[in-house]
């Protein structure tokens, strides 16, 4: 058998860009991707990013170079993930929400070539290219896309993507992938616990991450996609090449505005989804809650952070499917799925619900996930309670860091990949993030998850939103502060109802000490809560003022409800030490 060689036939490097010359072959004549009022077949797409591959080659674009783009989820966008690794280069998808510091410094860190800019980004780009040039480091050529419904006409440089794209030769002859660990792709990771680092992914893993996704969220033929997930987001979560594998339909819109999401589920029949869990928030407040029925059921796989359990439960009455995975970009995103058992759908709404909530068992293109104590590299046991960090193991696990080995070296321990988050593991094997590993509050000895009281703090009726971070405690070190947005604005909610719903529904020490109402909590450009800046806020409050003692009793009120008395707080808390 060892005389059995790899030839030509037999051996082609894994791709996800093969995806679309298939499409082409067998989907050829299908809508590949609606915009507005532009429309393309399978043909036309292939046609469009074998030209744009031609134009980037005429432009010197080569093997290895970085291509960057600043784009929402617009058909240019959309064509650049299978254009440009097509002329052998990496793929570096830019976000939006950045401001131009860090544009400039994604910029400056990737060495990026070739700077695609929509038009409505112009000025951001335009910002973060002075950043760059007054650093004296090289400043990559510039395009701007027009928009292809309406266009306007900006500019910003002399090229133009759809000159680009016109000019292109769809039968150029393009350079061959000769290896499968060759990047495809490079992503910057969201920063939200330290400065974001250049995420590189390879050929081989992309496409195993795309062909598992595909798999296990029950993706069939002929989806109509529609984009609310942003792109940039570890490439859309791997189905910008995933449509193309099953021959579906990209609905692009360019903001996740509720009106833009229910109009275009109703006009195009959308049937999938993904989207970050604030996104139901969205869908509620622009559905008016239950009153707003979809006609047929869309099937949304959701991720980025920790939904609760009483979100999804809301968010399912309305007629959306939703399917709980857990990523993070080193994972070409989504590393765990909870993959729904049938037996469950005979169990009450709310149970299903917190199923539904658990991330739940690793994706296909993993070899393994485990949870794990750091120290000791022990698996944590299965009983839902004890935590431990979450490690993974696989090809679908990013090539590295670029330029970062001592990142590189800190992630990649003992054959694994450690995430940084906390999780526990169920009897069944289901596992459960419990809070990113700089989140978990430590309150006189005693562990507290954040996860656990923004679950209660959701189920409280007068609030949408909710996160919970540390803050400062003279005597226990640091306690729970809770950050909350009011359903009703004009009703508000107060810090004392909110006291004594959570004094009721978890143990004492989890109570927050102090709960801020906001109007909105700050969130980065993936939806996820800006915790460092709460932290930051936090930091600079006081626990509410416990009342004083009454006479006879043994406890005391805090905003309505029934606290320990300090002295039996503190012989508790020695305890728990």
């Amino acid at each position: 058998m060892d005389q059995l060689r790899k030839r030509p036939a037999n051996y082609v490097p894994l791709s996800p860009v093969g995806f679309l010359p298939r499409a082409n072959a067998v989907y050829g004549d299908r809508t590949s991707v609606i915009y507005g009022r532009v429309r393309f077949t399978w043909s036309q797409t292939y046609a469009r990013c074998r030209r744009l591959a031609s134009a980037l080659l005429s432009l010197g674009v080569r093997r290895g170079d970085v291509v960057s783009v600043l784009a929402p989820n617009v058909p240019a966008m959309y064509e650049m993930h299978f254009a440009v690794p097509m002329a052998g280069a990496v793929l570096n998808t830019i976000n939006t929400r950045l401001d131009a510091g860090a544009v400039a410094t994604i910029l400056r860190h990737s060495g990026a070539k070739l700077l695609f800019v929509d038009y409505e980004y112009t000025r951001l780009a335009g910002d973060a290219l002075r950043i760059l040039a007054a650093g004296a480091g090289p400043v990559p050529l510039v395009a701007v896309i027009d928009d292809l419904d309406a266009p306007t006409g900006a500019r910003l440089g002399e090229l133009e993507y759809e000159a680009l794209v016109a000019h292109g030769d769809p039968n150029a002859e393009l350079p061959a992938l000769t290896d499968e660990w060759d990047a495809v792709t490079l992503n910057y990771t969201s920063g939200t616990t330290s400065a974001p680092k250049g995420v590189v992914y390879s050929h081989r893993g992309a496409y195993l991450s795309t062909t598992s996704l595909l798999l296990q969220w029950g993706v069939g033929t002929e989806p109509v996609y529609l984009w609310t997930l942003p792109m940039f987001h570890c490439n859309g979560w791997t189905f910008t090449w995933g449509m193309a594998a099953r021959g579906g339909v990209n609905v692009c819109i360019r903001d996740a505005r509720p009106a833009d999401i229910y109009r275009a589920i109703a006009r195009h029949r959308v049937t999938h989804m993904c989207c970050a869990p604030v996104v139901f928030s969205i869908l509620l407040e622009g559905g008016g809650g239950n009153k707003h029925q979809l006609e047929a059921p869309v099937h949304v796989l959701t991720g980025g952070a920790p939904p609760p359990a009483a979100l999804l439960e809301r968010v399912e009455r309305i007629g959306f499917r939703v399917t709980h995975a857990y990523g993070l970009t080193e994972a070409t995103g989504p590393a765990l799925a909870c993959e729904w058992r049938d037996q469950w759908d005979r169990l009450p709404h709310p149970e299903r619900a917190r199923l539904k909530a658990r991330q739940g068992v690793s994706v296909l293109s993993l070899a393994d996930a485990d949870v794990k104590d750091a120290e000791t590299m022990a698996s944590v046991p299965r009983d839902g309670k004890t935590v431990g960090e979450i490690v993974l193991r696989g090809s679908s696990v990013m090539k590295g860091y670029l330029n970062n080995p001592k990142a590189n070296e800190e992630a990649f321990r003992g054959g694994w990949f450690f995430t940084g988050d906390v999780g526990v593991v169920h009897e069944d094997g289901y596992i459960e993030i419990k809070d990113r590993s700089k989140d978990v509050i430590i309150s006189g000895g005693e562990n507290i998850c954040s996860k656990e009281v923004e679950e209660v703090l959701f189920r409280h009726p007068a609030v949408a939103d909710a996160a919970v971070v540390a803050m400062p405690h003279q005597r226990w070190g640091e306690t729970p502060c809770a950050f909350v947005v009011a359903r009703d604005r004009d009703a508000g909610v107060s810090e004392e109802d909110v006291l004594a719903f959570c004094g009721e529904r978890m143990a004492r020490f989890m109570v927050p000490k102090k709960v801020v109402v906001v109007d909105a909590l700050p969130r980065n450009g993936l939806g996820k809560v800006e915790k460092v800046k709460l932290r930051e806020a936090a930091r600079k409050l006081a626990p509410t003022t416990v009342q004083a003692q009454k006479p006879r009793g043994k406890t005391t009120t805090v905003g309505g409800r029934r606290d320990e008395h300090p002295v039996v707080a503190h012989i508790m808390a020695v305890s728990r030490l």
